[in-house]
């Protein structure tokens, strides 16, 4: 498997993990980080056996803390431009990827970190966590799809007001406010996650990534549109033999055995 420098990147039985491993950085993501995170999609989506990610952070303080202040101090606008499109890129491929993407927030999830749990499909807190859009403190703001998708997810009122005050939040507050999925205690957040992502590789893999494909599609567009989106990825995964391996295992009473077909 391919080897990182800002990542460690393992994968068992189905399940990948992406650990963001700058601790002496709180994580923070600069273009290099952006490039193998770009580089560890590509070669999970090519892989049919790995049906769920899991990213977490590594040290025990911070998911990711934000984008690398010190690297982004020393751009020009051009390499600014060039670091803001990079990003939005690299988020939008996890956004839309095949597999179905768990963020464990391990500690402080600010700004650029935050826009990348928001790109995944599920968030797991840990108690820990910490969560905010600071830009505004020094002088930016979001612009990895912070003020995009946090609108989509909690509404416009807890986006301005997370944006304009750059305020941080417990993981608790960011449950309560639909942005997390659930807090945990933090040294059972990773088996969480686990036992989390084995559920989810239990069902059918077309039928899951059908699901999210409606789901993320359905959300940008009108009801309308939406509905017929929804049928017309239902009629696919309803083609599979995975269909027919879940229809007639419920009558068998038995486990599915599901092939991906």
């Amino acid at each position: 498997m391919q080897s990182f420098q800002y990542l460690r990147l393992e994968n068992s039985s189905g399940l990948a993990t992406i650990v963001l491993d700058r601790p002496e950085t709180l994580n923070a993501i600069n273009d290099a980080v952006l490039d193998e995170l770009d580089q560890a999609f590509t070669m999970l989506e090519r892989d049919d056996q790995t049906r769920v990610v899991m990213i977490t952070g590594g040290g025990d303080k911070a998911f990711v803390a934000g984008g690398d202040i010190a690297a982004m101090r020393q751009m020009s606008v051009l390499e600014g431009e060039k670091f803001v499109y990079r990003g939005q890129e690299v988020l939008k491929k996890i956004e839309d990827s095949r597999k179905v993407v768990i963020a464990a927030l391990n500690g402080y999830t600010l700004g650029g970190g935050l826009e990348l749990a928001l790109a995944c499909d599920i968030r797991i807190a840990s108690e820990k966590a910490k969560l905010g859009l600071p830009e505004v403190c020094i002088g930016l703001y979001p612009g990895w799809g912070g003020t995009q998708r946090l609108v989509r997810l909690a509404g416009k009122g807890i986006a301005k007001t997370l944006v304009f005050t750059g305020e941080r939040i417990s993981a608790e507050e960011a449950r309560e406010l639909g942005i997390v999925n659930k807090v945990v205690k933090h040294e059972e957040l990773m088996t969480y996650c686990r036992t989390l992502a084995q559920k989810i590789m239990e069902n059918s893999p077309i039928a899951v990534m059908q699901a999210k494909k409606a789901i993320n599609q359905g959300s940008e567009i009108s009801l309308d549109q939406a509905l017929v989106l929804e049928a017309e990825a239902w009629l696919v995964n309803f083609s599979t033999e995975d269909r027919v391996e879940g229809l007639t295992s419920f009558l068998e009473k038995r486990k599915p055995h599901y092939q991906g077909k």
